[in-house]
């Protein structure tokens, strides 16, 4: 079984970037452009909307919280939707969720109409964070296969910028109709790109995956090699193990599962979706103008966001992941610090800076490595029959995460704002250690070289 899985490990491929696949890549990102608007949408709309409709901190935090709420139903039914009918169509059934709760959130009249349209945005964003960045890295050729699913990341925070910057000039419904433009522009996008080529070989359409990977390599680059790998991997796999939910919990894939897991509730863990969706009360809190800092938070996060997308092919992903959650950790902890001497009425300026310093050095960190580095590894570690279970589920792990700490972030930082930092910056730290000792190297491998030798470490 073992010279089955890596009966084609030396196989040495054309690059094969074609058009195909940068525009491919683009409508998928535009998907996750909408979801950066989601995400940078509550806080710029915060005082609007409370003010408009009457909410009180409760109702807002369950408004701001529901979105990652939604986000886990989502995964929990994006791995069926996307092996059962394919990675396109999964793709527009969360176009649809996010279009139909943008257009809740734009004629809402109650807080009832809010929280359906963020719930509804959330399984197309949780749906979402499974399949766009599995296709990517499905279509894409190995030597810039971390690029492409970076650029998934980098979209997310492009997305959240625009929503920090136009959101101090906008109304919070006018900002709901921007926010709803990209899912429209992936809905008809997605009319024009191929299905992937490694889904189709999966279903036993052998036709179509030469048709699909031909077009995605361009007329005249020889695919023979790679289909062969492609179909190979499926067949031994299928052998190997059915496709059922818990075959997934087989101990060959622990290694896998134990990655892919980690890495979403480490990143979860250390803040980013509850200083993303409150960072203006975060500012304020601290003393600092939240639309000049949100401002500058927004624009600092791009040019880093887009040095994340070379650098994980040009170093890897491990160095990368590992450098990059240095960084949230150490910005964490100047947060913490920053409101502990808040605590002194001398020290409130220089408490401000250091909250705002601290911030600005997570979201540097963050959108440089953390984001882009976990969602690649995802998507390249599960093998193609389990993929669907075990890729959802770890997203579900995301999610859920997510939803906890956005929920009670506000509970928590009324309580104690030092301490709820402090312990976002033992989870950030908490990922140095994983990676160093678990997460394998991806860089430069096959996804058939990458799932075959981590189903084999067990």
């Amino acid at each position: 079984m073992e010279e089955q899985l890596l009966s084609t490990k030396g196989n040495k491929f054309p690059v094969g970037t074609s058009a195909t696949v940068f525009l491919s890549t683009f409508v998928v990102t535009c998907g996750s452009l909408s979801y950066g608007f989601a995400v940078g949408y509550s806080s710029p709309a915060q005082s609007g909307i409370m003010a408009d409709l009457g909410l009180s901190i409760a109702d807002y935090s369950t408004f701001g919280a529901i979105l990652t709420l939604g986000g886990t139903v989502g995964a929990l039914a994006s791995g069926t939707i996307a092996d059962m009918f394919g990675r396109r169509v999964a793709m527009w059934f969360l176009d649809l969720c996010s279009i139909l709760g943008w257009l809740s959130i734009i004629f809402a009249t109650s807080v009832w109409w809010l929280d359906i349209g963020r719930f509804l945005m959330g399984i197309g964003a949780g749906a979402l964070f499974y399949v766009a960045p599995i296709y990517i890295a499905e279509i894409s050729p190995k030597s810039i296969r971390g690029g492409c699913t970076a650029a998934f990341a980098f979209m997310v925070y492009f997305g959240f910028s625009v929503m920090f910057l136009i959101g101090n000039i906008l109304t919070w419904r006018t900002l709901a109709i921007v926010g709803i433009i990209p899912s429209l522009v992936q809905f008809l996008g997605l009319f024009f790109i191929p299905e992937s080529p490694r889904w189709l070989a999966k279903i036993g359409r052998d036709k179509q995956v030469e048709a699909s990977l031909q077009y995605l390599r361009g007329r005249n680059v020889d695919i023979s090699l790679e289909t062969a790998e492609i179909k190979d991997n499926v067949e031994s796999l299928q052998q190997l193990s059915g496709s059922r939910y818990l075959d997934m919990f087989n101990r060959r894939y622990a290694h896998s599962l134990i990655v892919g897991f980690g890495v979403m509730i480490l990143v979860q863990s250390g803040g980013t979706d509850a200083i993303s969706s409150f960072a203006s009360s975060i500012f304020e809190k601290a003393g600092c103008s939240a639309s000049f800092a949100t401002t500058t938070m927004g624009l600092i996060q791009l040019p880093f966001a887009a040095m994340g997308i070379f650098l994980l092919d040009a170093t890897g992903r491990r160095p990368v992941l590992m450098v990059a959650s240095a960084g949230t950790c150490f910005g964490n902890f100047l947060v913490g610090v920053g409101f502990l001497c808040k605590e002194y009425d001398q020290m409130s300026q220089f408490a401000a800076t250091l909250v705002e310093t601290g911030i600005l050095v997570f979201s540097v960190f963050y959108s440089m490595g953390v984001g882009g580095a976990a969602i690649t590894i995802v998507s390249e570690i599960f093998p193609m029959n389990i993929k669907g279970s075990a890729g959802s589920l770890a997203i579900v792990c995301n999610w859920f995460t997510s939803w906890i700490v956005t929920y009670a972030f506000n509970f928590l930082f009324e309580w104690s704002p030092s301490g709820v930092f402090f312990m976002f910056t033992c989870f950030s730290g908490l990922m140095i250690p994983f990676v160093a000792k678990i997460v394998p190297e991806t860089k430069g491998r096959t996804l058939e070289e990458i799932q075959a030798s981590m189903t084999l470490l067990n």
